[in-house]
């Protein structure tokens, strides 16, 4: 289950993770009004929907006057945002984050995903922030450092030193953020059930300190049933009609951009179903897997 990133940052504060000041709006009188009580010289607009790249595809704004929060509020409210993880038919714009404008010294990259090699939780840190970790990946790799956290001990002081080496920090203050950072994630991974926490970019500020300037949050769907708060922020309107239906029987399901449907007995046999028909020149529409467990009225649903 995914977030938005209003409600991404709002989990963030509650864990004492440091965030820019931001009010979601719903309509372009509240977007006006939340930059009034932000009252900032600088003030962003943000697109809130469940893909990245929004700024790319026009979807946040810098502001410097009131006037403006309510032009970009205007165009940016209700527009069909079309960007590389949207498709070509993109997603309609329904809420905007407005937000403190920050003084950015240099942008970061910082996540925690599930690492299946070591059997741990893992730190992936780079110093190219702002940029789609695909592509630096794909340029960059040696900008990418992997950081290990062994759950037998959990997370550690060298963590943060390992994370601050990777940043290159050399300012003592910076170190110690870094570190109380890293442990604040790594408490939060676990106390909500993530399975992938995202901070691109997790900026330094001219008077530097450490902030996650956005913030992208998966959440393992067989723990939902422990997260009732997690459960309320369902955005219903950013899922596909298949999708909603699919989670009412407990199946795993995900639109794809194909037309070949795909139903099938076990996670990894349909991502090789997947892969054979990709190989064979043509694209699914779907992944479902109805799970090892499944019963008659699953597979008639």
């Amino acid at each position: 289950m995914n977030i938005h990133e209003y409600q991404a940052k709002e989990l963030f504060r509650l864990e004492g993770i440091p965030t820019p000041k931001g009010k979601v709006a719903f309509t372009v009188e509240e977007a006006v009004a939340a930059a009034k009580e932000l009252n900032t010289p600088v003030t962003v607009v943000k697109a809130q929907i469940h893909a990245g790249g929004r700024g790319k595809g026009g979807g946040v704004k810098v502001c410097k006057t009131a006037e403006e929060v309510k032009a970009n509020a205007e165009k940016i409210l209700g527009m069909q945002l079309v960007t590389h993880q949207t498709g070509p038919e993109g997603k309609k714009v329904k809420k905007v984050l407005v937000e403190e404008g920050s003084a950015i010294d240099k942008e970061l990259y910082l996540s925690m995903i599930l690492d299946r090699d070591t059997s741990s939780v893992a730190f992936i840190a780079s110093t190219e922030g702002g940029m789609d970790i695909e592509e630096v990946s794909a340029s960059h790799p040696d900008k990418i450092h992997t950081i290990a956290v062994d759950p037998a001990i959990g997370f550690q002081p060298f963590h943060g030193r390992k994370l601050a080496e990777a940043f290159k920090l050399s300012d003592a203050d910076l170190k110690k953020q870094i570190g109380a950072i890293g442990q604040k994630l790594y408490d939060f991974f676990f106390k909500y059930d993530c399975s992938m926490v995202e901070i691109n970019p997790l900026i330094i500020t001219k008077d530097k300190k450490l902030m996650a300037l956005d913030g992208k949050l998966n959440f393992e769907d067989n723990a939902l049933f422990r997260h009732p708060e997690i459960m309320a922020m369902r955005d219903l309107d950013e899922e596909t009609t298949g999708e909603i239906e699919a989670g009412k029987y407990e199946l795993a399901y995900i639109s794809l951009d194909g037309d070949i449907g795909c139903m099938v007995n076990g996670a990894g046999l349909a991502m090789s179903t997947l892969d054979v028909i990709q190989m064979a020149g043509g694209s699914a529409a779907n992944f479902l897997d109805v799970g090892g467990g499944a019963n008659k009225e699953k597979v008639q649903a």
